[in-house]
């Protein structure tokens, strides 16, 4: 099995550390326009094999795209974080250039691969793929669903002192700040409710920190964080490339699904080997359900920016 992984920056490179650790693809490609970079962070993990004793071969290339030719799976990280001063529009416009491009030239020599989004606006960025390519919605993903619920069971498994391997807890609707929706009526460890373990109050604390969990990483570390990310592309990854089956959130286009049309939001889904094999849907309160749509409206709201890149 093979994985491309476009942007060798923390994030893409965090990836191919956990993928190639895991031996979840023998062979793994970092891509980067910076010159010499994506080799040095290539060469750098491939020294890690013999202490971690892992087979898996990690190629570096500086854009050049005939070397990630025949990858089952193809994951994009690549864009720009927005910068002060600058509109949300510019950032749009800005990494929906760089979506497309990377997209295009990924096709050229991969044409059946499946494409995992990772850059942001994630949402916007995976609706933009999808119909620059006219891929098969199900084979265009967007990781961000994956990282929210981690950091939700993270602040769960912190606020109830339990292990995070026994909770159950996922995040749907966009992925931002402001249009995330931490689903804690849903949300167990073991065969308890949140609402069994934590008072409301506490609850409604999980709930706010997992909505701000991006920004409190960045405030702390002074740039975007990247371990949790890269681990949340490799789990996605696994799920693809060895036919898991695990449901895993994730913004997939939507077909009438929870009652929206044309547009990529973060939902539950079954992720396989054919990459979406299945949307979940749940049976969300009148509650749940207005926060989805106020979501969904947020999004469309980003995704119409996008009319000179489509």
């Amino acid at each position: 099995m093979k994985v491309t992984i476009v942007g060798a920056g923390n994030v893409g490179a965090t990836a191919a550390d956990v993928i190639a650790s895991k031996e979840i693809a023998q062979d793994i490609v970092l891509l980067d326009i910076k010159e010499g970079f994506a080799e040095g962070k290539a060469l750098d993990l491939m020294q890690t094999a013999t202490t971690k004793g892992f087979n898996s071969v990690i190629t570096g290339t500086t854009a050049d795209y005939s070397l990630t030719e025949g990858s089952d799976v193809v994951v994009i990280t690549s864009g720009i974080p927005r910068k002060p001063g600058m509109t949300r529009e510019e950032l749009i416009g800005i990494n929906a250039n760089i979506v497309k491009d990377v997209s295009k030239n990924i096709l050229d020599y991969s044409p059946n691969t499946i494409i995992v989004m990772v850059s942001n606006p994630m949402d916007t960025m995976t609706y933009l793929a999808l119909k620059s390519t006219g891929l098969d919605p199900k084979r265009v993903i967007g990781m961000g669903g994956a990282l929210d619920s981690s950091r939700f069971k993270t602040y769960i498994s912190l606020a109830i002192a339990k292990p995070q391997k026994n909770i159950d807890a996922m995040v749907i609707g966009g992925h931002g700040d402001t249009t995330m929706i931490p689903l804690d009526r849903f949300a167990k460890y073991k065969d308890d409710s949140l609402s069994n373990l934590l008072s409301q109050e506490k609850v409604k604390a999980v709930v706010q920190s997992t909505m701000v969990g991006g920004a409190t990483l960045t405030k702390l570390l002074g740039t975007s964080a990247w371990y949790a990310p890269g681990s949340s592309i490799a789990y996605l990854v696994d799920s693809i490339l060895n036919d898991k089956r695990q449901t895993i959130p994730c913004s997939v286009l939507l077909n009438g699904e929870y009652n929206h049309k044309d547009i990529c939001i973060g939902v539950p889904c079954v992720i396989g080997k054919n990459g979406v094999e299945e949307i979940v849907e749940l049976d969300l309160n009148d509650d749940e359900m207005a926060k989805f749509n106020s979501s969904a409206i947020a999004v469309k709201s980003m995704n119409s920016t996008l009319t000179d890149h489509t």
